[in-house]
């Protein structure tokens, strides 16, 4: 069994929204993922989506986008970007892809989830280059639920590796010394992934180890819509 991952889907199957503004590349995007997810990707494999999977508005119009994921192949986790306006509750969620028999989706969201000898955490996060009160009280709440979601992993106590995702960046450049790279260093995680970059910021991604840590940009326009398999 096998883990990939894949962030920013950004799916409007119902209402189209382009994404070539960030650049040619993204035309057709949704085939190129799917071609390569399916030559990848087995029943018993699961795919960590990080974040803005989809750009529907309301929970009803994510319906096609939940589709495309659900008839291919393995298990997903997904969790929040900053662009999932239809993200109601977890418990809103499940009902609704249960009642559209879309199956085999799990979500991330403080919590931590078991894949064979790895136990999956993470959180949002938020923008590091944004400063004031509103900012730094959503990054406190977000660094809360890092940390309750690697809690929930330890609490399982299980002899497992702990491997983290986020949808914004942990770190920056400009700081590398966050709350949330403090966290990680102090529940020793040895593994971050992350997505949100896209067009030019890709070259502002921080890919490779910082003190002791490997931190890995996973948008799909990061990895030319390709998924990365980490395990």
């Amino acid at each position: 069994m096998s883990i990939y991952a894949i962030g920013d889907l950004h799916l409007s199957f119902a209402n189209p929204k382009p994404m070539n503004i960030f650049g040619n590349n993204w035309n057709n995007h949704e085939e190129k993922i799917k071609l390569d997810w399916i030559s990848k990707v087995k029943e018993e494999d699961t795919v960590v989506l990080p974040g803005d999977f989809s750009w529907a508005m309301n929970l009803k119009d994510t319906k096609k986008d939940f589709e495309y994921i659900n008839n291919l192949p393995g298990r997903k986790i997904m969790s929040k970007g900053n662009h999932e306006y239809w993200w109601t509750t977890v418990t809103n969620i499940k009902k609704f892809l249960k009642e559209n028999n879309f199956s085999n989706i799990d979500f991330l969201y403080n919590n931590s989830i078991e894949v064979e000898d790895k136990l999956i955490c993470g959180t949002r996060g938020w923008n590091l280059n944004l400063e004031s009160e509103t900012s730094n009280k959503i990054i406190t709440r977000e660094e809360n639920r890092l940390e309750n979601s690697i809690q929930d992993a330890i609490n399982k106590n299980l002899d497992k590796e702990i491997i983290v995702f986020m949808h914004y960046p942990p770190i920056i450049k400009q700081n590398l010394n966050t709350g949330f790279f403090k966290i990680l260093k102090k529940y020793n995680i040895k593994r971050c992934y992350y997505a949100h970059l896209h067009g030019n910021s890709i070259k502002e991604a921080l890919n490779g180890v910082y003190d002791g840590i490997e931190f890995k940009l996973v948008s799909a326009d990061g990895l030319d819509f390709k998924l990365l398999k980490i395990d």
